[in-house]
């Protein structure tokens, strides 16, 4: 198979069990593959370089700067980002390599579907939920912002085209992975609220997490999933309560500081 000009990076840290699908999705078809480690004590980069991925370490400075190092190590205009728990579908695969079919492709963007795959699916649903990600790009058109939280892609010129083929995504390997997970981002999330000044009503604290069970359970289809469904649905709701209650708390810490601060002063 004759490869395209296309550069794939992937960010990485002691994912020995999944990165092999990732790498193994692309590696046939695109011009190389770079993982960027952020300090792995597992087999990661001996298993990545094995695959034929190129391995750089970078120490975690957040999502965003991780990514926008990821960029500048590709040789290649057009850059296809993947994470390590994600692995691109024969389908989506198919359609990218008819994109440059023909030279050129028209659009400087595309964005694809991406699929959850859980511990208890071989394949995704018919039914499944998707998201909508912004994943192949020129990087002299567009490009990662360095947020460290959030990993958004900013298209500076031209347009921006859509794929029909589709990702999946293995984010937690069990729902204890599930809570680590969270635990750990919804950290960074309150903190970058609360630089914002974003604090959260009693109101908002209150109907989040109903509204947020709702939302993932019928609009994001987890019904097809049945009491797995439920419980995914659970899952989401607390990720997207513990990001607000820790917003909140660090709001009330910044304030008893400041009056702690306020009464020092005086008694001086």
């Amino acid at each position: 198979m004759k490869k395209l000009p296309v550069s794939a990076f992937i960010i990485a840290k002691n994912e020995t069990d999944r990165i092999t699908t990732a790498i193994a999705s692309v590696r046939d078809w695109v011009d190389e593959v770079h993982v960027i480690d952020s300090g792995s004590d597992d087999d990661t980069i001996k298993l990545s370089e094995s695959l034929g991925a190129q391995t750089r370490f970078r120490a975690w400075t957040g999502y965003g700067p991780q990514k926008v190092y990821g960029e500048s190590l590709c040789r290649n205009t057009w850059v296809l980002n993947l994470d390590a728990d994600e692995e691109i579908s024969p389908g989506l695969r198919d359609e990218i390599i008819a994109l440059f079919a023909n030279g050129e492709p028209a659009c400087s963007a595309y964005r694809m579907l991406r699929t959850e795959l859980y511990n208890f699916h071989e394949r995704p649903h018919p039914w499944a939920p998707t998201s909508d990600w912004l994943r192949l790009y020129r990087k002299d058109r567009a490009g990662y912002k360095d947020s460290p939280v959030h990993d958004t892609v900013e298209v500076r010129q031209g347009k921006t085209g859509r794929l029909r083929g589709r990702f999946w995504h293995r984010s937690f390997r069990s729902f204890r992975h599930h809570v680590d997970k969270v635990n750990s981002y919804s950290s960074a999330q309150a903190e970058d609220r609360f630089r914002k000044g974003r604090n959260p009503s009693w109101l908002t604290l209150l109907f989040t997490p109903p509204l947020a069970f709702l939302k993932c359970f019928i609009l994001r289809r987890e019904f097809v999933n049945g009491i797995d469904g439920v419980l995914i649905s659970y899952m989401y709701a607390f990720q997207r309560f513990i990001r607000l209650a820790k917003t909140r708390e660090r709001f009330q810490l910044a304030r008893r500081n400041n009056e702690t601060e306020n009464m020092t002063g005086r008694t001086k």
